[in-house]
């Protein structure tokens, strides 16, 4: 057995455990909130990679995960509840609609992606995305975070 010293930063360590245990807040606004919730199922089993149970109040997570087609009359809402997640707070927006209005990008209700609502982090394309893409885009917020990537 060696003697070792581990010597960091208080703001390394913070970045490390902020990264590693992301509590995330669904918005599932459309059929992609199918696949994001097979990801809690036991075949992708989202919770080994640190981000175990969804949260049903904005106020007790820090990663808002946007899934479906952002309308005008939802986008006030969705940026209401992200002024009410913890700090830092992170968002991945999944699919083809909340990244860029998907099919429905000519509506006259229909806004042109997430990003015109609250910033976003990692962007999930697909129609839908299947569940390992979305734990792959977890991983990468995940590694933007240690990594000191991300802007928060």
């Amino acid at each position: 057995m060696s003697d070792s010293i581990l010597v960091t930063s208080i703001d390394e360590a913070m970045k490390w455990g902020t990264g590693k245990s992301l509590w995330p807040f669904t918005f599932g606004l459309a059929c992609c909130a199918i696949e994001m919730m097979s990801t809690m199922g036991s075949d992708y089993d989202w919770a080994r990679f640190g981000s175990d149970v969804f949260r049903d109040s904005p106020r007790h997570s820090d990663l808002m995960i946007v899934s479906g087609t952002v309308t005008k009359k939802m986008a006030p809402r969705i940026r209401r509840l992200y002024d009410q997640m913890a700090f830092p707070k992170f968002v991945i927006s999944m699919g083809a609609c909340a990244s860029a209005g998907g099919p429905y990008v000519r509506g006259y209700s229909v806004v042109d992606g997430v990003d015109q609502v609250v910033p976003v982090d990692v962007y999930l394309y697909g129609c839908p995305p299947r569940p390992e893409a979305l734990i792959q885009a977890l991983k990468l917020l995940q590694d933007r975070i240690v990594a000191g990537k991300v802007k928060h």
